[in-house]
């Protein structure tokens, strides 16, 4: 690894010694040292995008170590700062514990302590600052009506044709795969047109059986045909005035086709038992997940009926073609699925990201979006792995006895502290434990109180 792409860490110590030893510790394990004298010459180089750990003495000529606790978390309350305490400091290091200090070492302390201490520290602001970054993206992203989340080209491109066109009277073809989000792109051109306000009506072509999609889309009179007890508004009638969104188009009939091609040429339609042609101002966006100039060369599709959809095409790109975008859809998938059940799960670790991007996704973005929802109902603790979010199994490995105890201990832990707010005094007396007892059983189970605020 690159010196310069070590992780930094912050070491402040007002003894020449100590501050040598820890460094020369600190820089054989592979990080970045920036050593101080003081406080002060630390917290001038502090900011809130400061993406390191910091390690403070806490007995200090000047601004001491608990005074450097309460500034640094000013500037960022999840700064991980490691108080390095004397013998009769350690009631101190409690206290600075609960102040919101990420853990505490007694001197004299063996350099393996420190630096087992500074990697947790360092995954924990590493978890931080990726989920952080990804919150801005998808704020950076996000405005009323449906989102198309990305940054990668692909995706740029996307945003930019639909701005393009998305305000013009165009009927639009949107190629994709299943899954890849052609509903939320037609959704996306009719929420931003002067459409706006009126129906956006979406229809399964593939859904409708055959003997009914001519009534479900151009409507009825009554006694138009058997069973016709009343009159129908078609999908076209209803939508108006809007926009109309005919997914899976390659399913229509041949001979529903040929009635399409006419409504669409003539913008009017008739309903079936009827001579009344009403006049029709719509926007028509056409999906498919199969190539309709091929299926139209082989005699599946109308030609012409392809040409006169296809004014605008819009082709999206599968899920493996821009998996630099599989974080930050995950992270947005699991703060709705979050606020949809009312649960706050654990922020996704950026093992568990780049795992997901190693995926294929046949089933693309609504198969990631599915799986971030098994993220937030089943958590990724007590044996819940990436396959269960990836095939849907909430089965889980068979866990022996102290598994089980642990798991449950776990559970019970964070249970009470999210009823406490993070409060350590309220959550050990709640469940009967020394203080010490309970801060051991959170750092076993990783648990951070600030977590719970």
């Amino acid at each position: 690894m690159k010196k310069s792409d070590a992780l930094p860490v912050m070491l402040i110590d007002d003894e020449e010694h100590i501050r040598v030893a820890a460094s020369q510790a600190l820089d054989l394990a592979g990080y970045q040292v920036h050593a101080f004298e003081t406080a002060d010459q630390a917290l001038a180089k502090l900011d809130a995008d400061w993406p390191g750990a910091i390690i403070s003495d806490i007995r200090m000529p000047g601004t001491d170590g608990m005074q450097f606790l309460q500034q640094a978390r000013s500037i960022d309350s999840d700064l991980p700062v490691i108080l390095i305490t004397g013998h009769g400091d350690v009631s101190m290091a409690v206290e600075a514990m609960r102040a919101g200090a990420y853990d505490f070492i007694e001197k004299p302390f063996a350099v393996e302590d420190l630096v087992d201490t500074v990697g947790r520290a360092l995954d924990k602001r590493r978890l931080t600052m990726e989920n952080r970054r990804l919150k801005n993206e998808l704020a950076v992203q996000s405005k009323p009506g449906p989102r198309i989340i990305g940054n990668t080209p692909a995706v740029q491109r996307l945003r930019l044709t639909l701005g393009q066109i998305a305000d013009t009277d165009a009927d639009v073809l949107v190629n994709g795969e299943t899954g890849t989000g052609k509903e939320l792109v037609a959704r996306a051109l009719h929420e931003n047109s002067r459409r706006r306000d009126r129906n956006f009506v979406a229809v399964n072509c593939g859904a409708v059986p055959e003997h009914l999609i001519e009534s479900e889309l151009f409507g009825h009179e009554k006694g138009a045909f058997t069973d016709a007890r009343s009159r129908r508004i078609g999908k076209f009638e209803h939508a108006n005035g809007g926009t109309l969104f005919l997914d899976e188009i390659e399913s229509m009939p041949l001979k529903v086709q040929v009635h399409l091609l006419r409504v669409l040429q003539e913008r009017a339609v008739e309903r079936l038992g009827s001579n009344e042609v009403i006049p029709l101002d719509l926007r028509v966006v056409a999906a498919s997940k199969v190539d309709l100039r091929e299926a139209a060369a082989r005699g599946e599709f109308r030609e012409d009926l392809y040409y006169r959809l296809s004014v605008v095409m819009i082709d999206i790109p599968p899920l493996r073609e821009r998996r630099e975008d599989i974080p930050l859809l995950f992270q947005h998938f699991v703060l709705v699925a979050g606020a949809r059940y009312q649960r706050e799960p654990p922020p996704p670790h950026p093992d568990l990201l780049n795992r997901l991007m190693m995926e294929e996704w046949p089933g693309n973005v609504r198969e990631l979006r599915n799986a971030a929802e098994r993220y937030v109902l089943l958590g990724d603790s007590c044996g819940y792995d990436i396959e269960a979010l990836l095939n849907g199994s909430a089965d889980r490995p068979a866990m022996t006895l102290p598994e089980q105890v642990e798991c449950f201990e776990r559970g019970l832990i964070e249970q009470h502290l999210k009823a406490n707010n993070g409060s350590i005094k309220a959550t050990m007396e709640a469940l009967g434990l020394p203080r010490k007892t309970l801060y051991d059983k959170m750092k076993k189970y990783g648990l951070e109180r600030d977590d719970y605020k």
